[in-house]
């Protein structure tokens, strides 16, 4: 393995489904907000004998269940979420929310299991994501790396597909009837124009032929400093395959192929990306010459302490306000998301009401719904039996 990067983030940070479109994206993130991370296993209901200690069953969704230690991982994921939605800012998830979003997942999951969603391919996919993220060299090493940092694999794969499960139904069902117009992006843009004021930036990416023997170390004060300054011949060296960089630039070459192929720098495998800079946060030198630049040109060479790099324009804004035609798509993710959010829980509901939901005093599914089938108890609970009446319901045939 070459990379400790903890596994256990790797399902918040790799798209679930390759190649979505925007409004697969949309249902994916609403996805992750609504569905609480753990899933509980289907298949874990057992039967109590006289020394048996079995997991305490608090929740029956027609013939599934949700176990205390399922909401307790709920619970232990949701403040994590908490910590970083506090970080950033952001509001988090509700905690009294955490039993819905496992009954919301049980329901679509038995929706997809009804509906004939497969995952398999998808899951496969995914996984070889995952294991490029993180340099594994094989699904072997991928693994490994799972225990090692006490992830059960089996878990991992099978939540994994959890979600894409989830993910596919949610637009299938959901996303796939939400339509935005183009009078609804219209009226959007113009009564938001004056959120959209924007200052000059530009979005640089770069390529980096770095003239340093070692990587930055830190003073016993704490400070930043670059290693001993190099000879003349490593800098006449990353100066020449600069040049040559450059002049296959100049012959047509993808620029983010050569930065991801050849750059020194902390970017290079998302193909050198810098992100945005405005005006005044970049030296005076590499301000004038880039803010000179149009989208998809690049500078020559440039000499800077850490070697010679080459920066390419690859967006730049103008300020004011954009036109709609530079804006739409992003009015349009923001309009399907507005829509999601009561689209989803609408048929969330109308899930519930079909199914059968058995929850044990002393929790609340926040998301009930008053026309759902509920247990009918009888005077058979008075005399020790603890079981429910059940109210049938053939389409489900469980009786």
């Amino acid at each position: 393995m070459k990379s400790a990067f903890p596994l256990a983030l790797v399902l918040a940070v790799v798209p679930a489904i390759a190649q979505q479109s925007p409004t697969q994206q949309q249902s994916q993130a609403l996805a992750s907000q609504q569905l609480a991370k753990p899933s509980p296993q289907a298949q874990r209901e057992g039967t109590q004998g006289q020394d048996t200690v079995v997991e305490e069953i608090i929740v029956r969704v027609n013939n599934n269940i949700i176990t205390r230690a399922d909401l307790q991982r709920s619970k232990e994921a949701w403040q994590d979420d908490v910590a970083k939605a506090k970080a950033e800012g952001a509001e988090g998830p509700k905690e009294q929310d955490l039993l819905r979003d496992l009954i919301d997942q049980q329901l679509l999951l038995q929706k997809g299991t009804e509906l004939g969603v497969s995952a398999d391919t998808d899951v496969v996919k995914r996984l070889d994501q995952i294991r490029q993220q993180m340099h594994a060299d094989s699904m072997e090493d991928l693994e490994k790396a799972a225990q090692a940092q006490g992830v059960s694999w089996e878990d991992f794969k099978q939540n994994l597909k959890n979600g894409i499960i989830t993910q596919k139904v949610i637009q299938q069902e959901v996303g796939g009837h939400i339509t935005i117009t183009q009078q609804e992006v219209q009226q959007f843009y113009d009564q938001h124009k004056a959120e959209m004021q924007r200052p000059e930036q530009v979005r640089l990416s770069e390529i980096l032929i770095s003239t340093q023997k070692g990587a930055p170390v830190k003073t016993e004060t704490g400070k930043t400093v670059l290693p001993e300054a190099p000879d003349a011949q490593l800098v006449a060296a990353a100066q020449e395959k600069a040049d040559q960089l450059y002049a296959q630039l100049q012959k047509g070459a993808k620029f983010a192929d050569l930065a991801k192929a050849n750059s020194d720098g902390p970017t290079s495998q998302a193909s050198g990306d810098l992100e945005y800079f405005k005006r005044g946060t970049l030296s005076k030198e590499l301000e004038d010459k880039v803010f000179a630049l149009k989208a998809g040109e690049y500078t020559q060479p440039i000499r800077t302490n850490q070697g010679f790099v080459i920066l390419e324009v690859t967006e730049h804004q103008v300020s004011g306000v954009p036109p709609l035609k530079d804006v739409e798509s992003q009015i349009q993710e923001r309009l399907y998301m507005q829509a999601m959010q009561p689209a989803l829980r609408d048929y969330l509901t109308k899930l519930r009401e079909d199914a059968y939901i058995d929850i044990k005093p002393g929790y609340v599914d926040t998301g009930a719904s008053p026309n759902e089938t509920k247990p009918i108890y009888t005077t058979a609970e008075a005399t020790g039996s603890s079981k429910p009446t059940q109210k049938k319901k053939k389409k489900l045939g469980l009786f």
